[in-house]
């Protein structure tokens, strides 16, 4: 594994850090993600992320992942460790479980410590922008978490480019600079190529990618159809039916064919497609199985692209 400099902090991320979305809420096999959050931390993979409503149902893989540390990594352990929580989306019901306010952000903050059973978290997210709360407000709410030592970095996810330039300015001159931007980024979605990632570089902030395989799109899953074990059969996923057109699959049979001509699985491709970007900090990968986690880690044995796979990569794309 390989460490690359978030932004312009002092801080240090693996080119693959492990998500908390799937598989590990209270509706998934305990013992499976266990073994697949050992099996990333003894491959080099640091940094671990989560979210308040990470389930189903919100809030189990966070207690989940706090039952974890404590059967596994006790002791120093837990200062080689990047732990990272976000709020943003709906957590609990009436006003104040959603959004953007100093109210929810700081709640949750202290609710996902409970639930893991942490002093602090080294990543605090503001999870999404909220157009009906000034954002002055939402940034001292993460200079208070860092502040106040229940977080050591603040971050946003899912900011359009204009509200990231202003996010990233506020906090400057609170004197908490921005340390990452969490944004969904792959071969499918490049909505972030539209202006977020200049404004990233420009402002020395890091960027995650997540979904970098489009919720399992970007693998050889669906190269047949639909499989009755993929996230498009899940009724708790969040891959559609629909979203697997003919056109995709087409799309996906193409891009295999590259990926097998460089030793790759399709994963691995899509994954070392987007760290060949020296923006791209990270990407945080999903897993359900410690075979998958391997096979996806083994994309960093080959990230070099020659010109023609690039363009090659674009005409199919396009």
């Amino acid at each position: 594994m390989e460490y690359n400099r978030c932004g312009k902090s002092g801080l240090l991320l693996p080119q693959i850090s492990l998500g908390l979305w799937h598989n590990f809420g209270s509706v998934d096999n305990f013992e499976n993600g266990e073994n697949i959050v050992k099996e990333a931390f003894d491959k080099g993979i640091t940094h671990f992320d989560l979210a308040n409503n990470y389930g189903p149902i919100p809030g189990s893989a966070e207690t989940n992942f706090g039952k974890i540390l404590k059967n596994n990594f006790q002791g120093n352990l837990r200062d080689e460790m990047v732990i990272a929580t976000k709020a943003g989306y709906k957590m609990w019901e009436g006003p104040y479980g959603e959004w953007g306010s100093r109210k929810y952000l700081v709640t949750s903050l202290n609710q996902s410590l409970k639930r893991m059973n942490l002093d602090y978290v080294d990543i605090f997210y503001s999870h999404r922008y909220d157009p009906n709360t000034p954002l002055e407000e939402t940034m001292n709410a993460l200079d208070y978490a860092v502040r106040s030592g229940k977080a050591l970095y603040a971050g946003i996810s899912n900011y359009p480019a204009e509200q990231t330039k202003q996010a990233t300015e506020i906090l400057q001159q609170l004197g908490t600079p921005c340390l990452i931007h969490q944004e969904k980024y792959s071969m499918f979605v490049r909505t972030c190529e539209e202006g977020l990632l200049d404004v990233l570089e420009d402002k020395g902030v890091g960027c995650i990618a997540f979904s970098p395989l489009a919720q399992g799109l970007l693998t050889d899953k669906y190269l047949k159809g639909i499989p009755e074990n993929s996230r498009a059969f899940n009724p708790n996923g969040h891959l559609q039916l629909d979203e697997v057109s003919d056109a995709k699959v087409f799309k996906i049979v193409a891009l295999n064919e590259i990926a097998k001509n460089r030793n790759q699985s399709l994963a691995q491709m899509a994954l070392a497609w987007l760290l060949k970007d020296n923006r791209i900090t990270s990407v945080l990968i999903g897993a359900s199985s410690v075979g998958q986690l391997n096979n996806n880690i083994d994309s960093l044995q080959n990230l070099a692209f020659t010109p023609d796979e690039l363009n090659e990569i674009e005409q199919i794309l396009k």
